[in-house]
Parts: C-alpha cells; sequence; structure tokens
C-alpha cells in the first residue's frame, strides 16, 4: 500500500535541498503550495501557475533527485511566466517548446530529470517562442507534466488535445475561487523577494496533504495579468537572494538576467531591426582589370526596400501616425531606406503607392481619406501582385481586423499601439 506520508516527506525533503543548495530554485518551488491529485486527471505532476498538483504513486518512483527536478521544472514554467506568453500559438506545440525549453536550464544546472522528460540537445539555449516553430504541427510527443493555466477554448489555433479536460465550473462558483485565489495571493506576496528555509513556518499554505479531486479551472485573462506581475516580482527576488548567497550563475543567471530586463522601447527595437537589414558587407567580387589581379575584400552597403503599411480605419489618432512617421523617416536616412507608403483601411488608398528615397522626407500626402473598416489582406495582395519582395514591411495598426491566412515570404513588423496579439510576424508593442 502507497505510504502517502513517505512520498510528502520526500518532497519536502526536495524541497529544502533545493532551498539550500539552488536558492534561486528553491525559493521559487516553495511559491508553490503543494497538493496531491487524483490520478484519474493527473498521471505525474502539474501546476496552474498558483500550486503544485502531483500523483502520490508518480512520486514515490521517483528517486529524491528526480523529485527536485519535476519540483523546479514547475516553477520555472511559473517563473519564465509560461501562462501568460502563449499569444496565438496552439496549446499542445507551446506545451512542448515550453518543456524544450525548461528541461536543459535545469540539466545545466546539475538536476537529475526523469526518464520521460523532453530534451534534445540542439534547444539547448532556446527560448519556447524560438523552439516553437522548429516543432511539427502535429508532433504527437507528450511533456512529462500538464499545465493547467490554459485551455482548448483560449486557443485561436484550435488545440488537438483539449479533450479530457473538465470544464470551468459555473460563474458563481468561479467567482468565489477567484475570491479565494485573491487572498491566496495577498498572503502569498507580503514578501516579494520569496521565502528562506527559516521561512518555511510563515507559510502555511505551502505544507503538503491538500488534496485535488479535479483539475483546477483554467487561469481567466485578468488572473494571468495579475500572476504575470506576481511572478516577475517573485524571480527578480529570488534571484537577487540567491545572488547574494553566490549560488546563481551560469545558464540561469544569463536567461533570469535577460527575463528581468527593462523592455526597450519600441523606436530602439524599430531601429535595431532596421540597422540589421542594413549592415554593410564586406564583398570579394573580381575587381576590373584596371585595379590588379588581386582580389581584395571591398565594402558593399545595399540599399533597404522597405514598404510602411499605414492604418487608416480611423483606429488611429493624427499624433499617433505623425510620431510614427518622424520616427520612421529618422531611420530611412540612417539606413538608405527607399521606401513605399500604401495606406489602407478596408481597401489601399486611391492614389497609393507613394516612394520616397532616402533623401526624401516621409511624409503623409496632403490628400488621404480613410476611416472604413480595417482589412491587412490589400497591402499583400497589392505586393503579391506587383512581384514585390521588400526587405521588410511595417504595418502601424492596431491590429484589430482581417489578417491573411498564410505569412508571406518576406518579414513583417506590426507595431501595434494596443494589447491585441497578431497571428504571424514581429509585434512591437507601441509604448
Amino acid at each position: 500500500m502507497l505510504d502517502t506520508q513517505a512520498v510528502e516527506t520526500r518532497l519536502v525533503a526536495a524541497r529544502t535541498r533545493l532551498i539550500i543548495d539552488k536558492p534561486f530554485l528553491g525559493a521559487l518551488v516553495l511559491r508553490l503550495p503543494l497538493k496531491t491529485a487524483n490520478a484519474s486527471w493527473c498521471p505525474t505532476a502539474a501546476t496552474d501557475a498558483k500550486h503544485f498538483y502531483y500523483n502520490a504513486e508518480y512520486i514515490n518512483n521517483l528517486s529524491l533527485e528526480q523529485t527536485q527536478f519535476i519540483l523546479a521544472h514547475e516553477a520555472l514554467h511559473c517563473a519564465l511566466r509560461h501562462f501568460a506568453r502563449r499569444g496565438h500559438r496552439v496549446i499542445h506545440r507551446w506545451d512542448l517548446a515550453c518543456d524544450f525549453a525548461i528541461n536543459p536550464l535545469l540539466m545545466a544546472d546539475g538536476l537529475t530529470p526523469p526518464p520521460e522528460a523532453l530534451y534534445i540537445p540542439q534547444y539547448e539555449g532556446m527560448t519556447a517562442e524560438e523552439i516553437y516553430p522548429l516543432l511539427e504541427e502535429d508532433d504527437d510527443r507528450e511533456t512529462m507534466d500538464q499545465h493547467l493555466y490554459d485551455s482548448s477554448e483560449n486557443d485561436a489555433g484550435g488545440d488537438p488535445d483539449g479533450e479530457g479536460m473538465d470544464s470551468p465550473p459555473p460563474p458563481s462558483q468561479r467567482q468565489q475561487q477567484q475570491q479565494n485565489g485573491g487572498k491566496q495571493h495577498e498572503r502569498d506576496d507580503n514578501e516579494a523577494g520569496g521565502s528562506t528555509p527559516s521561512g518555511m513556518g510563515d507559510h502555511p499554505e505551502s505544507a503538503p496533504g491538500d488534496s485535488a479531486d479535479t483539475p483546477p479551472p483554467p487561469l481567466t485573462e485578468q488572473e494571468k495579468e495579475t500572476l504575470d506581475v506576481q511572478w516577475q516580482q517573485r524571480t527578480a527576488g529570488a534571484a537577487q537572494q540567491a545572488l547574494q548567497a553566490g549560488k546563481l550563475g551560469g545558464v540561469l543567471a544569463r536567461m533570469i538576467d535577460h527575463l528581468l530586463q527593462p523592455q526597450l522601447p519600441w523606436r530602439m527595437l524599430l531601429a535595431r531591426y532596421i540597422s540589421m537589414l542594413a549592415r554593410d558587407d564586406f564583398s570579394y567580387m573580381r575587381p576590373s582589370r584596371r585595379e590588379g589581379d588581386a582580389i581584395l575584400p571591398s565594402l558593399r552597403s545595399a540599399q533597404v526596400d522597405l514598404v510602411v503599411a499605414i492604418d487608416t480605419s480611423g483606429s488611429l489618432k493624427a499624433k499617433e501616425i505623425a510620431e510614427f512617421m518622424s520616427e520612421v523617416d529618422a531611420l530611412k536616412g540612417q539606413v538608405r531606406a527607399r521606401l513605399t507608403l500604401l495606406p489602407c483601411d478596408a481597401s489601399i488608398a486611391e492614389d497609393a503607392p507613394w516612394e520616397y528615397e532616402p533623401w526624401e522626407e516621409f511624409k503623409l500626402p496632403e490628400k488621404l481619406h480613410g476611416g472604413g473598416g480595417t482589412d491587412f489582406r490589400p497591402v499583400f495582395k497589392w505586393l503579391e501582385n506587383h512581384g514585390r519582395q521588400p526587405d521588410l514591411l511595417l504595418y502601424f495598426t492596431d491590429a484589430e481586423g482581417e489578417f491573411p491566412p498564410l505569412p508571406p515570404a518576406y518579414p513583417v513588423i506590426w507595431l501595434v499601439k494596443n494589447k491585441t496579439p497578431v497571428p504571424w510576424g514581429e509585434r512591437i508593442q507601441l509604448n
């Protein structure tokens, strides 16, 4: 017969070992109260960004070192805020990408994974966003845990693995759960810097033994936003503690530094991207006979073909458009970009396109009408019909409109003024 008390003791011992040997991971793990889960829905372990759920039989078959790994694995899902970063991506592929990103970090930090942990050496050092497009759409591999913070109802692309998840409870019950959860988080975050071993007794919610007969409901958008901020604070506090103890280095240190650094303003991000397109390079083409027979490197600077589309449906203010065009005008001269302007609401403006050489001022035409609905497809259709393959398409919009079903072969940057996601391309938030 399974000794559940021994399982609880093993979990507490593994958590304590993490706190002592790896204080960064230990502080994060301590933020996830332990809950036994019914084997009917939890075959291994799971998290909803609020708790650590575990199948007692599964934990019983792990070594102490493997138990440390699974605890840290769930905590890193939360610290890396995978529950808030999925966007439009398909749930199953996103879950796989998250596991492929986390497991190499823990292995590089000296932890021992269970046999079923997903690992591919080529994905070391990559983020979930970078791994996601490398995975096949019909990848049938399974994660070793369950990510309970999402559901197929929130999956814009459709979730082939959404079956089997219980439906959310009625609104009245869900409201009560959220109220209880809010009180829980207030207690949880009185100390944003995380907990220490000596503080374990100050967190009664962290004691194992609570059980969950059914899976928790997926997070609401409001819950995701609240937990996103809380886990950023917890991660920063845990990193500070570990650095003071001299026990945070290597891959995890670089990852946390990148994760917590302030977001760059949109102007800097845009300038960085366009500058990369226009980097001067060296050419080893054979010189003319008059220059001799030697083949020496010569500096070659290419002109950038930049297409700019502006949403003229009326959702963007004139001041915002003016600021955007002023910034693009300054960048255009620095990188020798030839500009094509395509204003568009539900259709491309009547007299479009407008062309601008690197030395010409980039400004809106005097006679420009808009205010209709928003449809992004005409811009891409125009480029296709004219055989254009620009170095970059920059689209300034609120992202609320009809997108083409598939991305083009050239890079696209969406500069978005609100929080609306985009189905493909690079998205830069207008701060």
